[in-house]
């Protein structure tokens, strides 16, 4: 259960009828972030510089961790079993046509119709402010983010990395 939450995906927020918050998105995140920094860390694929990413997204108000990477632009794919419970992809990340490669040498190509690969998942991230990322007790879809937090989404290897550095 525990691999499932970590592993939840993009979903809509339910409607509601409160005003919505102000928003918008920076490139910049991290330190100095008014609003909700968003980190998609792909470091463990050699292509990862075209989707990893920090970025600020300047809000007032709580933001569902879904809308916050929908502003700065991140798509997710989840699974055919578990719909957007689980992330499989990342802004395409992994393709199906890219073999992931366990520490015994076999291969795994993800096809996102089930979980994924003990070994090769995207796991989700949350880091209050000043302190220290853990995993994510709740999914995309309803996890609250309120301004000064950040949200991570990081593909692991093979363990590796095991938690966010940024």
């Amino acid at each position: 259960m525990a691999l499932l939450l970590t592993l939840a995906a993009c979903a809509s927020s339910p409607a509601s009828d409160m005003g919505e918050p102000s928003v918008s998105a920076s490139a910049s995140g991290g330190e100095g972030c008014d609003g909700v920094t968003v980190v998609v860390d792909a470091s463990a694929f050699e292509d990862a510089d075209e989707i990893s990413q920090s970025q600020c997204i300047e809000t007032d108000e709580a933001i569902a961790a879904s809308d916050a990477l929908a502003e700065a632009g991140v798509t997710t794919e989840g699974t055919t079993e578990y719909g957007d419970q689980v992330v499989c992809r990342v802004d395409g990340l992994p393709a199906e046509d890219v073999a992931l490669t366990a520490e015994d040498g076999s291969e795994h190509f993800e096809t996102c119709e089930s979980m994924p690969a003990a070994f090769a998942y995207w796991s989700l991230w949350v880091q209050p402010e000043d302190g220290e990322w853990a995993y994510a007790t709740e999914g995309l879809s309803t996890l609250q983010l309120e301004p000064g937090e950040s949200v991570a989404l990081l593909f692991t290897l093979n363990g590796e990395p095991a938690a966010p550095t940024s």
